[in-house]
């Protein structure tokens, strides 16, 4: 009886301890963003830097009707509960809205219900367009420990779909926020319209395609405006950069701070991208001409498809000459 006493104790304590353990890891944060233990609340300038030259994407590079230039930013500050876009899924209603058209009304609306329903978006915060493809735009956000992760899109004008962007970024590292993060941006294909190049018309894609990164090598088809098959990868196309604000910095104009001076940058540091000519095929060869019992001569001719640039391989000759037997002599 003693030993039955003994095992039913034994049992009841291992039970308690497993409903106490179960209850804490019940009660434990989910996700890297919850376990933030910096202080509750920071801000940040993010200033966004353009790097779309044409010396950098030679390659098709919109000098008019629109020329090269970036929308405005639309971004969020959040949970893991919450995700504005990611990588090879498939993006909302609102970033196609925003990738195709720059339109951001939908997508406002889609972070407004997710922030009402699970509370997952702490604040959403917008930046300038740019009316070139380089240069600047900056504005202030602000995180809390309960949503540290950053997201934002900009989109590439004129594209079919084409956008840059940032997918929950965490800004905290443990027990404290980080001072200042840059990131290189490389331009992705929302997977809602079909064009191939920056001036291409809408041709909605059907089915919708996932999110996917533009490479230098994908897709791979020559009309591709980021095809360049001799780069290993594409240069950045824009960079962004997050800096902590100071409590004595908070509510000053971003111009006003002591931040590094991006614009320099653009000049100093251009990749120069080269860019090989390209030509059309050959033409039929034309009309034999000469004089009657002698050899005569036709020509066949070729065009210029893509001009060379940034010392790529230079254009072949266009014409071709060749001896032939007259059929309509002088």
């Amino acid at each position: 009886m003693e030993n039955l006493m003994f095992v039913y104790c034994s049992c009841k304590v291992i039970w308690t301890l497993l409903i106490t353990i179960l209850g804490y890891s019940s009660s434990l944060p989910v996700g890297d963003d919850s376990i933030c233990a910096a202080e509750e609340l920071a801000k940040y300038s993010i200033i966004f830097t353009g790097k779309w030259s044409q010396t950098a994407f030679p390659k098709q590079y919109p000098l008019y009707r629109p020329p090269a230039q970036w929308s405005s930013m639309l971004g969020v500050t959040h949970s893991s509960d919450y995700s504005m876009w990611k990588k090879n899924e498939y993006a909302s209603n609102g970033v196609r809205d925003f990738a195709e058209k720059g339109e951001a009304w939908v997508l406002m609306k889609e972070i407004e219900e997710a922030g009402e329903k699970i509370q997952s978006v702490h604040g959403i915060f917008s930046a300038p367009a740019i009316s070139s493809g380089t240069g600047q735009t900056s504005t202030e956000l602000e995180v809390h420990s309960r949503h540290p992760l950053v997201s934002f899109v900009v989109r590439i004008v004129p594209s079919p779909d084409w956008f840059v962007g940032i997918d929950s970024l965490n800004l905290c590292g443990g027990d404290h926020w980080m001072e200042e993060v840059s990131v290189d941006l490389f331009p992705y294909d929302a997977g809602t319209d079909s064009g191939f190049t920056f001036s291409s018309p809408n041709f909605a894609t059907i089915p919708q395609d996932t999110v996917t990164e533009i490479t230098c090598s994908s897709p791979s088809h020559p009309a591709n405006s980021f095809y360049y098959p001799k780069l290993k990868i594409l240069p950045p196309i824009a960079q962004v950069t997050m800096v902590k604000l100071k409590k004595n910095q908070l509510g000053l104009p971003v111009s006003h701070l002591n931040l590094p001076a991006k614009s320099n940058e653009i000049i100093d540091s251009v990749s120069e991208t080269p860019l090989d000519c390209e030509v059309s095929q050959w033409s039929s060869w034309g009309l034999c001409r000469g004089p009657c019992g002698k050899t005569g001569t036709k020509i066949r001719t070729r065009f210029v498809l893509l001009q060379p640039a940034n010392d790529g391989t230079p254009c072949p000759d266009l014409d071709e000459e060749t001896g032939c037997e007259p059929d309509n002599c002088i």
